[in-house]
C-alpha cells in the first residue's frame, strides 16, 4: 500500500469475503439508476466463474452479504459474499463461464459466454450500476481515493442494494473514486446491471468442464 491513504493504492493480490451480522432473507433487490428495484431472486445452485484481462470502474463500493438460493437438489442455501459494486465499469476481454455436472448420457456440460475482446475502449464491455455477488476474487488491482471502514449504509459511490438484501447496513464497507483491475479471476453467485452492453458476444456449448480459468 503506498504512504498516501487516500491515493493511489496497489494490492498484488486483491481478495476479500465480508459476513455480515444481518438476518439473512430470501428476496435480494438491486437499486438501479433511477432508484427503482429489480425483480428480486434467488440465486442457482451453480456458482460461475468470470476472468477479465482489465476492468476500469468508477463509484466503486464493496460490502458484505448473504445471498439466498438452492443447491442443485432444491434444498435452500445461503452463500455469504461480497458486493462489488460499480457505478460505471469497462471491462477488456471478459469471460463468463458455468458447468453444469451430472446431466443423464452426458455428463458435464459447459457453457462459455466471451465479448469485448478488443483494445479500443468503445469495443469493450460495458455497464452501469453493476453489482457482482462475489465468492473468491483474485487481481491487480489500483483505487483511487479508497476509503476502507466505511460504513455500508454511507458509501458515497454505487449504494447498498437496498430491497430484501441480506446485509448489515452498519457493518464494513470499503469505496474509491475509481478501480482498475487487471488479470481478474473470479467466482461470482450473481450479477445485475443496470445496462450491459457485450460487444462481439459469443456463446458456446462444451461437453467436460471447459472455464474460464
Amino acid at each position: 500500500m503506498e504512504s498516501q491513504v487516500r491515493g493511489g493504492t496497489r494490492w498484488k493480490r486483491f481478495a476479500v469475503v465480508m459476513v455480515p451480522t444481518a438476518a439473512a432473507t430470501a428476496a435480494i433487490g438491486v437499486a438501479l439508476a433511477q432508484g427503482a428495484l429489480a425483480a428480486s431472486f434467488s440465486v442457482s445452485g451453480q456458482s460461475f466463474k468470470v476472468t477479465a484481462k482489465e476492468l476500469n470502474g468508477t463509484g466503486f463500493s464493496q460490502y458484505g452479504a448473504l445471498d439466498s438460493g438452492y443447491t442443485l437438489d432444491g434444498k435452500k442455501t445461503m452463500h455469504p459474499v461480497a458486493v462489488s459494486a460499480f457505478e460505471t465499469a469497462r471491462i477488456e476481454k471478459m469471460c463468463q463461464s458455468v458447468v453444469t455436472p451430472n446431466i443423464p448420457l452426458l455428463g458435464s456440460v459447459s457453457l462459455k459466454l466471451t465479448a469485448g475482446d478488443s483494445p479500443r475502449e468503445d469495443e469493450q464491455v460495458q455497464a452501469k450500476d453493476l453489482y457482482i455477488d462475489v465468492e473468491d476474487l483474485g487481481a491487480n488491482a489500483e483505487f483511487s481515493n479508497i476509503d476502507i471502514g466505511v460504513a455500508a449504509k454511507d458509501l458515497k459511490g454505487a449504494k447498498m442494494k437496498g430491497g430484501g438484501e441480506a446485509a448489515n447496513p452498519f457493518g464494513f464497507a470499503q469505496q474509491a473514486e475509481k478501480v482498475k483491475l487487471t488479470d481478474v479471476e473470479q467466482t461470482a453467485w450473481a450479477t445485475t446491471a443496470g445496462t450491459f452492453k457485450l460487444p462481439g458476444l459469443h456463446m458456446s456449448l462444451h461437453a467436460g468442464v471447459k472455464e474460464c480459468y
